[in-house]
């Protein structure tokens, strides 16, 4: 089979290998779509991710759907669960299964992820895809969950005002399921126009591209100095931290959902504490798959916009460039 390996900074390499063996209670999975993430991008651009360095080539992807391949499900479209979480430790058994202590993930770390054509994975992380739904769909119900976890966490309640700092798939998606909550006003900040033109696409209620003034300043203008309820930081940039704790109102939350390139995050203290502020940081998701299935199906969400770049297997290294310079919003690699 075709496998996809990064070998080092931006060193994508194209290998043939052997179909992988399945280990207990897997099943053979055939590759469909994987979408590229910005934390794909980390590796690919840093060899690495936070404290995670690359050891030895590494199979990318995370975020993909795949066909079972053989057995009494065989042909079965489904959506995967990048996230194998051990079920045994502490916190799995509190019921928070992206902060076990023994996760294994997807493209990360020495666990090859989805750019292959095969793949092992365990059958309690599979989820049956309805006929509705594309092979893309099912790509991006991982990024979809994520937002989903980021919204929960953040206690959305009906007529609060939210910012969403940073208009990536994942920002675009916060956005709209912000606008299901009741949220009554949503201001959204990108430095990319054709990101800023998304998210008012989206229903956002005002949106400031933030190229040459901060994004607060414009929220804070638009608010009569009041700021946001909820502060969303999605793009994990240093400006975008701080517009998101220049921009929330005393007693609010800034929820960071961002992934900063040099693994450390910063913001100013005492004006965080004269504010009172509740920080929350987004670790993945939990338990979201099914909710995220019936938002998508349902209309409700809308995934399939998102999806502005296809790419062949064999163009992979196009594909991470072009997601690399934040061209389009989410780019896909089918293999």
């Amino acid at each position: 089979m075709k496998t996809l390996r990064l070998h080092g900074p931006r060193d994508l390499r194209i290998h043939e290998e052997p179909a992988p063996l399945l280990g207990e209670g897997e099943v053979l999975l055939k590759i469909a779509c994987v979408g590229i993430c910005g934390s794909d991008l980390h590796w690919f651009s840093e060899q690495g991710i936070g404290d995670a360095h690359l050891s030895s080539p590494l199979v990318l992807g995370h975020e993909f759907s795949a066909a079972v391949a053989g057995g009494s499900c065989n042909g079965q479209r489904v959506a995967v669960e990048p996230a194998i979480a051990c079920g045994d430790c502490e916190f799995c058994q509190k019921g928070y299964p992206n902060l076990c202590e023994n996760i294994i993930f997807a493209g990360h770390d020495t666990q090859d992820g989805g750019l292959r054509e095969l793949i092992s994975w365990p059958i309690k992380n599979l989820f049956p895809l309805p006929e509705t739904l594309s092979n893309a769909d099912g790509a991006m119900l991982e990024p979809l969950g994520v937002a989903i976890h980021a919204v929960d966490l953040s206690h959305i309640n009906c007529g609060m005002t939210v910012g969403i700092f940073g208009c990536g798939p994942i920002g675009l998606l916060i956005l709209q399921l912000a606008r299901l909550s009741g949220a009554a006003k949503i201001f959204a900040t990108d430095l990319l126009p054709h990101r800023i033109d998304a998210a008012k696409a989206f229903g956002a209620t005002q949106v400031f591209l933030t190229d040459r003034q901060p994004g607060a300043d414009k929220i804070l203008a638009a608010t009569s100095g009041r700021g946001v309820d909820i502060a969303f930081e999605v793009a994990g940039t240093p400006a975008a931290v701080d517009d998101a704790f220049a921009a929330v109102c005393p007693g609010g939350k800034v929820m960071l959902v961002g992934i900063p390139d040099d693994d450390k995050t910063s913001f100013p203290a005492s004006a965080a504490r004269r504010k009172g502020l509740t920080i929350k940081l987004v670790r993945r998701m939990k338990h979201t798959y099914p909710r995220a299935i019936q938002l998508v199906e349902s209309g409700r969400i809308d995934v399939r916009s998102l999806v502005t770049h296809r790419f062949e297997f064999e163009r992979a290294t196009e594909a991470f460039e072009l997601a690399r310079r934040r061209e389009g919003i989410k780019v896909i690699i089918e293999p």
